[in-house]
């Protein structure tokens, strides 16, 4: 996510940092780069003129002069502007109203509302325990009320029917009835889009919005229209009283240009991140950890955040009880993990939020998603037992492996020597002390390092 942006940024900003004495001219040279950073961005040019200006006044003043680390609190300067023109925190949604809280999903064709219908319904199902039920007003697309229908059984949710007969307005009324009557705590609309803003969808969607009166209206918006995103956002915003925007098809945006405008254009907090297709794949919006993660600082607390919500504790408390027990670490428990990875949004959105990886160059390219498919199938071409016991596979076994996953012997050989290495970090994470060991080996996995005992990864 934001790729460009924080490579960038972090090698403008590898110039000043760890300096000794700051002077009015290296910090212009520095603010010339970020500037061109945030430009390339496609950052809208009124915030970053605020951005540059805000962060000079603090850079060349008393807060930075008398540091004894002035490269360092220049950067702090930096984060905490960054923060400053996205949000300073995470703003929530407001749920506090009489049963059913209604959420208005407004936005143009294309950027993704029924999705994010559905992926806000889960949210709201699963981290904050309510009760959901989701209805589509869009009487123009028939396959959008079908879509949100399927997508509504996908998460478990009630969907209300509604046909391309009735009007959104009465749609929307009977759904709110329906809503207080079942007693769910929240009802999320999602209303008609178009190509672009025009006069009938925004008399359309003022009306139905002056009769529903809902407690948050999230302005919906694909990030990858850069700061056209912010310029949409607020050709609805003066119209509708948003309360919000949920940005969507972030992780296919490498520049960040919308993120870093929306809030400073329409002046309405970005409260959700749409961060993949699947269904779960949206999370509050947090500027503080989005800064970090542009300036390549990482982001442990929503790692931490995922890994609790997505990782099965029986298994890895089972796992963890066999390893106390000195049972060995095999292929089976091996691909567990790959697969408890994969619910984690895989390795390119867990690597996204680790300090450092930008410095890394393309370990990206290096340590994607489809290395760890190459793994699994390898193992699922295996017998239980030489999964059990991966010592017993011999040439002629290999042969039939990696035939049966349609790839080479030597992707086999890098699967069992990442094994090996992998069994020795768990012998030493079982063992005392054994977290510090544990990431010291991880250390030796990286790209540059390559797998120890000559591993590498396996060819894409």
């Amino acid at each position: 996510m934001f790729d460009n942006l924080s490579n960038r940024l972090t090698s403008s900003l590898d110039h000043i940092r760890g300096r000794a004495k700051l002077t009015e001219e290296n910090v212009k040279d520095v603010l010339r780069e970020v500037r061109m950073a945030l430009l390339e961005a496609d950052v809208a040019l009124p915030v970053v003129k605020d951005f540059i200006a805000a962060v000079k006044e603090r850079a060349i003043g008393t807060e930075v002069t008398k540091s004894l680390s002035p490269g360092q609190v220049f950067l702090k300067i930096v984060k905490q502007e960054l923060e400053n023109v996205m949000g300073q925190a995470n703003d929530g949604l407001n749920l506090r109203v009489a049963s059913p809280a209604v959420i208005l999903l407004a936005g143009l064709q294309g950027a993704g509302k029924t999705t994010s219908a559905a992926k806000l319904a889960k949210y709201l199902k699963e981290r904050e325990k309510k009760s959901v039920s989701v209805v589509s007003a869009d009487v123009y697309r028939p396959a959008a009320i079908k879509q949100l229908e399927t997508l509504a059984g996908e998460v478990g949710v009630d969907f209300i029917q509604s046909d391309l007969s009735q009007k959104p307005i009465d749609i929307v009324n009977g759904a709110i009835d329906y809503a207080k009557k079942a007693h769910k705590d929240v009802l999320i609309v999602d209303t008609a889009g178009r190509l672009s803003v025009d006069d009938a969808m925004m008399a359309e969607i003022k009306e139905l919005h002056a009769a529903v009166n809902p407690i948050e209206t999230l302005f919906v918006v694909d990030s990858m229209t850069g700061q056209d995103a912010a310029n949409t956002a607020k050709a609805f915003g003066d119209v509708l009283p948003l309360t919000g925007v949920i940005l969507t098809k972030t992780d296919g945006d490498a520049r960040g240009g919308a993120a870093l405008s929306v809030r400073h254009i329409t002046g309405k907090p970005i409260k959700f991140l749409g961060v993949g297709e699947k269904v779960d794949a949206l999370e509050p919006f947090h500027p503080d950890r989005l800064a970090s993660r542009i300036l390549g600082m990482g982001d442990m607390l929503s790692l931490i955040e995922q890994a609790e919500q997505k990782i099965d504790k029986d298994k890895a408390e089972k796992l963890a009880g066999k390893l106390k027990k000195g049972k060995g670490f095999d292929l089976e428990d091996f691909k567990e993990q790959l697969q408890q990875m994969k619910n984690m949004g895989g390795m390119s959105s867990m690597l996204d939020k680790l300090p450092g990886m930008g410095q890394l160059g393309n370990i990206q390219d290096k340590v994607n998603d489809k290395m760890f498919v190459q793994m699994e199938a390898l193992i699922n071409s295996m017998t239980p037992a030489e999964r059990r016991n991966p010592d017993v596979i011999n040439g002629s076994r290999k042969k039939r492996i990696s035939a049966g996953a349609g790839l080479q012997i030597q992707d086999l050989n890098r699967l069992l020597k990442q094994h090996k290495q992998m069994q020795k970090m768990m012998k030493k994470f079982s063992s005392k002390g054994g977290m510090q060991k544990m990431m010291r080996g991880l250390g030796g996995m990286m790209p540059g390092g390559g797998m120890p005992g000559g591993g590498g990864f396996p060819r894409m």
